[in-house]
């Protein structure tokens, strides 16, 4: 019986030690905040610069705020995204980015597609091209690499990842 009772207690201890260590261990992957893309209506006015969003060809920008919780600051074109995003001040306070996919929504539509957004830490950038967006130059964003690929070699530019795009890429 005093076998059976000791397997039973270092069952039940182990247990307890799991639901504490499982309780204390680092969940922030699961504690990410994954945000939709706020529509673009025609009023909205983009962060940087205060032009009207919806009446420029281009990719466009989002970006939430890790301090502000669901407000969203939108962007006429990702180079004016970027801009705002490259400053050291935001960099470290932003939970996430999106940028369209123009792939799916190619320049001369003037309309803004919000399904198309996506993650802009994930996506491809064409810098150099000859499109411009509402501010000249931008950089076109893309889902696939093959995509921006194609698309540097329609329109020229050069091919970037999100960790690749600096202050000179803007330019």
């Amino acid at each position: 019986m005093s076998a059976i009772f000791k397997t039973l207690s270092l069952n039940i201890c182990t247990i307890f030690c799991l639901v504490i260590l499982s309780a204390c261990s680092d969940n922030s992957a699961q504690q990410t905040v994954i945000h939709k893309a706020v529509a673009m209506e025609s009023s909205d006015e983009c962060h940087l610069c205060g032009m009207l969003i919806t009446h420029f060809d281009g990719p466009k920008g989002e970006v939430f705020r890790k301090e502000q919780g669901d407000k969203v600051f939108k962007f006429c074109s990702t180079r004016d995204m970027f801009s705002y995003y490259l400053d050291p001040e935001n960099t470290r306070n932003i939970s996430q980015m999106l940028v369209h996919d123009m792939s799916k929504m190619p320049w001369g539509s003037n309309s803004i597609d919000d399904t198309y957004f996506i993650d802009a830490k994930n996506a491809w950038y064409v810098v150099g091209s000859e499109k411009t967006g509402a501010m000249g130059k931008t950089l076109a964003s893309f889902s696939l690499q093959t995509d921006a690929q194609a698309f540097a070699t329609e329109f020229g530019g050069t091919v970037l990842s999100f960790k690749e795009v600096n202050q000179d890429s803007l330019w």
